[in-house]
């Protein structure tokens, strides 16, 4: 019997893109498309029945947004992973995905590679952009967010962190990689991904993705602004 594969649903309204991504990712090879979607509404609806791991889905459909549909997925469904395609041309698009529990972003004209390695490195837990990318664009669009009341510093780790713990989610949120973060450490590899599991579970955050986003809406990395 053949091992089961990475399980993908593809959402957007134009039948050619989804046969394209379709035709992609079946001959890479581990990776199963096991259901299409026209637009939001069916989308969720769609993952409701499949249980996809992945949904590759699309921002702008006639027949539902994008942005709505993946809130509503990662609040029902929390171990489907949603990569949003998008071309990075709409700051509010970005903001909206990232909130509502995107686990990143995918060029619609990206090369096949790219796009069959975004949704292995997603199902695996990890964040799809270079971390310095991500970086970028949470603080980016975080230094746009109406500003909050002026909070005291706390006077230690906070949120039931580890000195270590709290340390390794400042340099994620900084944009470092496990390996930098643990040359910066002088740590092994192994121990910052432990750190870094520990960080997905007691801050209840789905990858590491949402941990950046959890870091610069805490303050706990400078924005532009600041």
């Amino acid at each position: 019997m053949r091992p089961v594969g990475i399980r993908v649903l593809l959402v957007d309204d134009q039948p050619i893109v989804r046969t394209g991504f379709r035709t992609v990712l079946t001959a890479a090879g581990g990776i199963d498309v096991v259901a299409e979607a026209g637009d939001g509404p069916a989308a969720v609806a769609a993952v409701a029945s499949y249980r996809p791991d992945v949904v590759l889905m699309d921002v702008r459909m006639p027949g539902g947004d994008g942005l709505t549909a993946t809130e509503r997925i990662t609040a029902q469904h929390p171990a489907t992973r949603v990569l949003v395609v998008t071309t990075f041309d709409v700051d509010d698009y970005v903001r909206r995905a990232l909130r509502g529990g995107a686990s990143g972003f995918v060029l619609k004209d990206s090369d096949p590679e790219d796009l069959v390695r975004a949704v292995r490195t997603v199902h695996a837990g990890e964040s799809l952009l270079a971390p310095s990318v991500t970086t970028r664009l949470v603080r980016d669009w975080v230094a746009q967010e109406p500003a909050l009341p002026t909070q005291p510093a706390p006077a230690g780790p906070p949120e039931g962190l580890t000195a270590r713990e709290h340390d390794v989610l400042v340099l994620v949120a900084r944009g470092l990689s496990n390996a930098e973060i643990a040359a910066e450490m002088v740590v092994a590899e192994s121990t910052v991904k432990t750190h870094v599991a520990h960080l997905l579970r007691k801050l209840d955050r789905r990858d590491r993705v949402q941990l950046v986003v959890h870091a610069f809406e805490r303050g706990l990395v400078p924005t532009r602004s600041s």
